[in-house]
């Protein structure tokens, strides 16, 4: 078991890098902590956390890289994770001013199911996410390491993602921190919706373009 340590230790580093890096998982976090119960905002967390369960799960399948060979089932799902993006960021625009009003955010009122429901899709239909766990169950992760190690990998990145953002839900739902929001909170989430339209694009854009899904690590994931 110890022989293992160093390779656990470096697929460590390099979620911690992924998961730290901007993206739809934080864009969509950072609103959800603002606007959102601090319930709703942690249920998102936990949503997103299971999501890392999917892309763990079809790349210990093998599932994964017959994804990244394909350039058809790649831009589907490029396509689908655009226009879910798309759709969030729509939300986000139609923001108003008034400052931030706890679950009333756009006339609605969220349900802890929804909550989850968000978290979860947003990180599961992130094409970056896709890649860069093919990329480290195929490169990073040997072969030879038994396929329950490499579940208990996919298992702490899992938490550890969730913990993450359960940490930025919190910071972001105290009252301090949202006070200090209060006055351009509507900015902000509009800000948000542009990112994540701009991402949306991207997506959309590379697809049309053509371009295939690269074959090497990358240490960020986008989220």
């Amino acid at each position: 078991m110890q022989t293992y340590w160093p390779e656990f230790l470096t697929v460590a580093l390099v979620h911690l890098l992924a998961v730290a890096s901007p993206g739809p998982d934080f864009a969509v976090m950072l609103r959800q902590a603002l606007f959102q119960s601090r319930r709703n905002a942690l249920l998102c967390a936990v949503g997103i956390g299971a999501g890392i369960l999917v892309h763990v799960t079809y790349s210990l399948l093998g599932i994964g890289l017959l994804i990244q060979q394909s350039i058809l089932l790649f831009s589907i799902l490029k396509v689908l994770g655009a226009l879910y993006l798309a759709w969030i960021a729509v939300q986000c625009l139609r923001a108003r001013a008034g400052g931030i009003h706890v679950g009333q955010h756009s006339g609605t009122r969220q349900s802890g199911a929804a909550a989850l429901r968000l978290g979860f899709l947003t990180n599961t239909l992130n094409p970056k996410a896709t890649l860069f766990f093919v990329s480290l169950f195929s490169v990073v992760i040997s072969p030879g390491t038994p396929v329950a190690l490499q579940a208990g990998y996919g298992l702490y990145m899992a938490l550890a993602t969730g913990l993450w953002f359960a940490m930025v839900a919190v910071f972001f739902t105290l009252p301090q921190v949202r006070r200090g929001f209060n006055r351009f909170g509507h900015w902000l989430d509009r800000l948000m919706g542009g990112v994540l339209l701009l991402l949306a694009g991207q997506l959309l854009f590379s697809t049309v373009s053509g371009s295939e899904p690269p074959s090497g690590p990358t240490p960020g994931t986008g989220r």
